[in-house]
C-alpha cells in the first residue's frame, strides 16, 4: 500500500452511483433476496436451473437515479456516446497511431488479518492470473480461450498491474488491507470500504477483491462518467467508488493455480471480471436488459444493447447452446458473449461493436481517458535497501483479554528494495511522546510483506506515528515510504456476569430466513447456534426461547446477521432479541436494528471464593479405583485449576502438571504401581488433596 489512509472509519453520507451489480446468489422464493434496492426483482431474471441472479443493472440505475437525479440517465449517456462512437468508426487508429492502450491496475485485497493465502487473502498468484485472463480476452491472443473465437475482436487494450503509487513510491499493484471485518455487505463497500482505499481513479483502474456478504453478490462495476458534457446531466457516478468489485472466490483464473488459489466453480476462469470491466468501459448486456421470460417463452426482441453485431437475443443465457430467441431479427444468440450470463467456460468474444464503444469510452469518458497517458504502469529505480512501512486500521480482534490500559497495534512492513529485507529498526511513539524502538528480524524478498503487533500502553485513543529508522543494519535508501500514522482505539472490556444459566429470545420479523446467529466462546468454538427460520410475511415469526448452560470464566461473543443487510426491526416487521439472565430481568444484551451484522461480547466469572475450593466436596476423582485414566473433576464454578501434583503413599512426588485446558484434568495411571496414592489439586493459593487406588 502506497498511500496513508485513516486507521478509523468515518461514518459517510451514502455515495451515489453507476453500478452494474453483476451475478448475484439468490434462492427460489418471494422475498427477501429477490428484492433488490428495495423493490422484488421480477422472477424472469432468477435462474430457474440454480437460483442465480447473474445482474441487477436496471434495478440499481433506477434506484441510483431516484436518489440522484443529476446522475445522467441511460438515454443521455447513449445521446452522448453514440456520436462519438459514429466518429470513431471513421477513423483508423484508437487514439494514437498504431498504439495499444495501457491501463495501470490497483488491486486492493481486502481481508481481517489471515494469512496470505487463507480467505479472502488471496496471493500474489492468484492477483496476477486474473490480469493474465483480462488480457487474454481483451486482446484476443491466440491459443487462449480468448482467442478461440475467430470472430472476436481485439479490444487492443491491456491491464498492468501498477509499479508505481500516487505519492511515487514503488509498488507491485497489489494492495492488502485488513479492515477488520470478516465480509462486507455492497452498501459497506461503497461507503467505506472503497472511499478509504481508492487510488486515484484518473491514474489508476480500482479493483477491488472482497468477501461480500448478504446477496452474495460476486461482481460489480461502476459505469462510465461523462460529466461537464453539454446537455447531459453532472454526474454518472463519484470519483472515490470508481472502479470494479468482485468476491475473492471468484478473482482469477484456474488455469494458473499454483495449488494456493481460492476459487469457486464455475465462475473459476476470471470472467466475472472480464464481464465487469466490459461495463466499466461502458458495455450493455447483451440482450439489453429487456423484459423477457424464457420460462414463459416470451422473449423482449425490442431492446438493445447498442451493438448492431452482437445479435438481437430476448432473454439472458445461463448455459451455452444454439439459440435463436428472436427469429425475425437477423443472426442467432450469442451466450459466448463476454456480456452474457453463462459460465466461464463458455465466454470467448468481444464484437467488433464491443469494441467500437469500449475504445470510444476510454478515449472520451471522465475518469478513463486520462488513464491513456498515465504512467503508473513504468517501473521506477529501485534501490539495494528499502523497507516500507505502514499501518493497519485499529480494531479489536477479540474483546476476551481486552486491558483498559493496553491494546495492540497491527504494523506492517514491505520489502521494496533489491535485496532481501533482513532487518528492520523501526521507531514509533504515541502523539510524538516518549519515542521506542522495535527492531525487526526475517527474510524478506522483493515486493513480499510481514506484519506484527506492536504494544501501546495508553488509557484511551491517541495517534501512533511510525518510522523506519534503518533497514540491513544501514541507511535505507528511499525515504519516501518510511513513515505512517493513525489513530488507535482501546477496547471495551465486556460485562461479567456470576451466572452460568441465561436465556435467549429471539422474535424474528417477517423474513426469518434472512435471520442467523451464533454464540462462541474465546476459542472461536460455536456453543449454539441459528436453526433455519421460516419466512412469515406479512405476519411475524414464532417467538424462539432457548435456554443456555454456559461455563464460567469464559468470554463469548454473540453474532446475529441478516442476509438483506436490514437487520431484524424495520424490514420486515418488528422483529427483536435479548439474552438475559436466568432471574429474567437482567438484560445482557439486546437489539434489532442493525444492518448486516452486530456482535455482542460478555463474560461469565466464577461466583465462589478460593477458600471454597479448599473446602468444596463437589471436587472428586473417577474412576476410582482405576486402571488406566483417572479424571480430575472441578466445577465449573472454580474453573480450571492452575495445577496438580501426584504422591505414593509414602509422600514422595511422582509427578507434577500445569494446567491449561480440560485434556490436563485427565491422568494416564498406567505407568503406576498398583496401590494407594493422592492427588493434590492447585486453584491459585487454595488446595485440596484427594486419595485414589491404581487396581
Amino acid at each position: 500500500m502506497k498511500i496513508t489512509l485513516p486507521l478509523s472509519i468515518p461514518k459517510l453520507f451514502f455515495i451515489t452511483c453507476l453500478f452494474s451489480l453483476c451475478i448475484v446468489y439468490g434462492q427460489e422464493k418471494k422475498h427477501p433476496e429477490n428484492i433488490i434496492f428495495g423493490k422484488q426483482i421480477k422472477a424472469e431474471s432468477v435462474n430457474p436451473k440454480n437460483g442465480y441472479i447473474r445482474c441487477v443493472t436496471t434495478e440499481y440505475e433506477k434506484f441510483l437515479k431516484k436518489n440522484n437525479p443529476k446522475r445522467m440517465t441511460t438515454s443521455e449517456f447513449e445521446a452522448w456516446v453514440n456520436p462519438l462512437v459514429n466518429q470513431y468508426k471513421t477513423m483508423k487508429n484508437i487514439s494514437k497511431p498504431g498504439g495499444v492502450i495501457t491501463i495501470p491496475v490497483v488491486v486492493h485485497v481486502i481481508h481481517s488479518g489471515q494469512p496470505i493465502g487463507v480467505a479472502p487473502n488471496i496471493t500474489d498468484a492468484q492477483v496476477q492470473s486474473q490480469i493474465k485472463v483480462l488480457n487474454q480476452d481483451f486482446r484476443k491472443m491466440l491459443g487462449t480461450p480468448g482467442g478461440t473465437n475467430p470472430a472476436a475482436a481485439d479490444i487492443e487494450i491491456e491491464f498492468v498491474l501498477a509499479l508505481q503509487a500516487s505519492d511515487g513510491n514503488p509498488t507491485n499493484g497489489i494492495d492488502r488491507i485488513d479492515l477488520c471485518e470478516d465480509a462486507w455487505s455492497t452498501t459497506d463497500i461503497d461507503l467505506k470500504v472503497k472511499p478509504n482505499t481508492i487510488w486515484d481513479p484518473t491514474l489508476y483502474m480500482n479493483m477491488w477483491s472482497v468477501d461480500i456478504s448478504g446477496n452474495s453478490i460476486l461482481g460489480y462495476a461502476q459505469f462510465p462518467d461523462a460529466s461537464g458534457l453539454d446537455g447531459l446531466g453532472s454526474s454518472g457516478g463519484d470519483a472515490n467508488t470508481d472502479g470494479v468489485v468482485s468476491r475473492y472466490d471468484v478473482f482469477g483464473s484456474l488455469e494458473d493455480n499454483d495449488g494456493t488459489f481460492l476459487l469457486t466453480a464455475p465462475y473459476n476462469k476470471g470472467r466475472t471480471m472480464t464481464h465487469e470491466v466490459g461495463h466499466w468501459l461502458g458495455l450493455r448486456h447483451i440482450w439489453g436488459d429487456g423484459n423477457g421470460d424464457e420460462e414463459a417463452n416470451t422473449p423482449d426482441c425490442l431492446a438493445t444493447d447498442y451493438c448492431a453485431d452482437t445479435p438481437q437475443a430476448g432473454w439472458e443465457h445461463y448455459t451455452c447452446g444454439v439459440f435463436d430467441t428472436c427469429p425475425s431479427s437477423p443472426g442467432i444468440d450469442m451466450p459466448e458473449n463476454y456480456m452474457d450470463y453463462t459460465e466461464d467456460a463458455c465466454m470467448n468474444i468481444f464484437t467488433q461493436n464491443q469494441k467500437e464503444r469500449m475504445v470510444t469510452i476510454i478515449n472520451n469518458a471522465a475518469r478513463r481517458k486520462t488513464l491513456i497517458s498515465s504512467t503508473k504502469n513504468l517501473p521506477i529505480e529501485l534501490v539495494a535497501n528499502d523497507a516500507e512501512v505502514t499501518l493497519e486500521p485499529s480494531c479489536t480482534k477479540s474483546f476476551c483479554n481486552a486491558l483498559t490500559n493496553q491494546t495492540t497495534q497491527r504494523v506492517t512492513i514491505y520489502n521494496r528494495g533489491t535485496n532481501n529485507l533482513l532487518s528492520a529498526t523501526i521507531n514509533y511513539n504515541i502523539n510524538k511522546e516518549n519515542n521506542l524502538v522495535y527492531n525487526w528480524t526475517g527474510n524478506l524478498a522483493t515486493n513480499k510483506y510481514t506484519t506484527f503487533d506492536i504494544t501501546l500502553n495508553s488509557t484511551s485513543q491517541g495517534i501512533i506515528n511510525v518510522s523506519i529508522a534503518g533497514a540491513n543494519s544501514t541507511v535505507d535508501q528511499r525515504s519516501t515510504n518510511n513513515n505512517a500514522s493513525g489513530t488507535f482505539f482501546i477496547p471495551t472490556i465486556p460485562s461479567s456476569y456470576s451466572f452460568t444459566n441465561y436465556v435467549f429470545t429471539l422474535q424474528p420479523d417477517n423474513f426469518g430466513s434472512e435471520t442467523s446467529w451464533d454464540l462462541k466462546d474465546a476459542s472461536g468454538n460455536i456453543v449454539y447456534q441459528s436453526d433455519t427460520y421460516p419466512d412469515a410475511d406479512p405476519s411475524l415469526g414464532d417467538l424462539i426461547t432457548i435456554p443456555w448452560k454456559l461455563k464460567n470464566n469464559e468470554c463469548y461473543t454473540f453474532t446475529i446477521n441478516d442476509s438483506y443487510d436490514d437487520g431484524i426491526c424495520c424490514g420486515g416487521g418488528n422483529g427483536y432479541y435479548n439474552i438475559k439472565l436466568e432471574d429474567g430481568v437482567t438484560i445482557v444484551a439486546s437489539g434489532d436494528s442493525f444492518t448486516t451484522a452486530e456482535k455482542k461480547y460478555f463474560k461469565t466469572t466464577s461466583s465462589l471464593g478460593i477458600a471454597d475450593f479448599e473446602t468444596s466436596t463437589d471436587i472428586y476423582l473417577y474412576p476410582n479405583p482405576t486402571k488406566e485414566t483417572l479424571n480430575i473433576l472441578v466445577p465449573n464454578d472454580f474453573g480450571l485449576p492452575t495445577s496438580y501434583i501426584i504422591y505414593n503413599s509414602l509422600g514422595q512426588t511422582i509427578s507434577k502438571k500445569k494446567v491449561s485446558r480440560e485434556t490436563d484434568l485427565s491422568i494416564n495411571t498406567s505407568a503406576l504401581s498398583n496401590g494407594i496414592y493422592f492427588v493434590t489439586v492447585v486453584k491459585e493459593s487454595a488446595k485440596q488433596t484427594l486419595k485414589f487406588i491404581k487396581k
